[in-house]
């Protein structure tokens, strides 16, 4: 499963005062089995994209390509859709409704029609998945976790629908410094586990660094950069111009190499601004 998308189009309240246009020609390709950040200030067509790629909005114009399916097409029922795309939002502990932790990660899988031993193995599994006891959890009501475990459940329901393709909108927003962690951990190993795209929305250039193989920085509803995330990152200029910036390793040897010149500054994560430090040492006492 493959997403290619071409020429994306949409603008809001056309025709009137107040109409803004969202996404502006947005193309680029997304391989099978990889994870891919978008990166771009609050208004730069992140959210619009998001909802474009799971069938909540219909672009303007240009197509979406997902599994050799036009999800544009005015045939394309949202079942299909559901089928391949899943998109956990921002917040989406906000979203629980039901009484049980199972009953709510199984709303979703029996709405696609799922039942019986089939539902419960795809609940089980999928709460297992996200690091969770079932056996401990399944009765519980949602409302009693803690927020991260809260955010869990809510991913759990999507994994449960098996999406070849999961959409992840800030996944570790207003989570403390452990459960962040645990996030990320959490949504590597749904990768390794399903070996599905992910594509992974966030502000923190050190979490796109480390988890994805391709960004795409989005800026006035246009994709400005496109490519590997040593790539993007490098593009310093381009970032800064608009108001974005690089990894935190990559900050802190760019303003020591500004008294350093030698130190190499092609860094992305503390470990590479480590080892580029003690490189520099190394020639300094040979």
């Amino acid at each position: 499963m493959a997403i290619e998308v071409k020429d994306l189009q949409y603008t809001y309240s056309p025709g009137l005062p107040g109409e803004t246009k969202a996404l502006d020609g947005v193309s680029f390709n997304i391989d099978d089995g990889s994870i891919c950040g978008i990166i771009g200030h609050t208004g730069s067509g992140k959210s619009t994209l998001l909802q474009a790629l799971d069938g909540l909005i219909k672009p303007s114009d240009g197509e979406i390509i997902i599994d050799g399916i036009s999800l544009t097409d005015k045939e394309t029922s949202l079942v299909d859709v559901r089928k391949r795309v899943g998109i956990v939002f921002q917040y989406p502990e906000y979203q629980l409704f039901e009484e049980t932790v199972a009953k709510d990660v199984s709303f979703g899988p029996s709405n696609l029609g799922l039942e019986g031993d089939e539902l419960e193995a795809a609940v089980r599994s999928s709460i297992e998945l996200v690091g969770l006891d079932y056996e401990r959890i399944k009765d519980k009501s949602p409302f009693e976790l803690s927020g991260g475990q809260k955010r869990r459940v809510a991913i759990a329901g999507v994994i449960a629908m098996n999406p070849g393709i999961l959409i992840l909108d800030e996944p570790t927003a207003g989570l403390d410094p452990t459960a962040h962690k645990e996030i990320l951990s959490m949504v590597k190993r749904i990768h390794e586990t399903r070996n599905i795209i992910i594509v992974f929305v966030s502000h923190n250039m050190g979490d796109v660094a480390d988890m994805c193989d391709k960004v795409l920085v989005m800026n006035e509803g246009r994709i400005i950069l496109d490519g590997t995330p040593r790539y993007v990152f490098g593009q310093k200029d381009v970032l800064d111009e608009i108001g974005l910036g690089v990894t935190p390793a990559a900050e802190i040897v760019g303003r020591i190499r500004e008294r350093i010149p030698e130190i190499d500054s092609d860094v992305l994560s503390m470990e590479e601004a480590a080892a580029s430090l003690a490189e520099f040492i190394k020639r300094k006492r040979s």
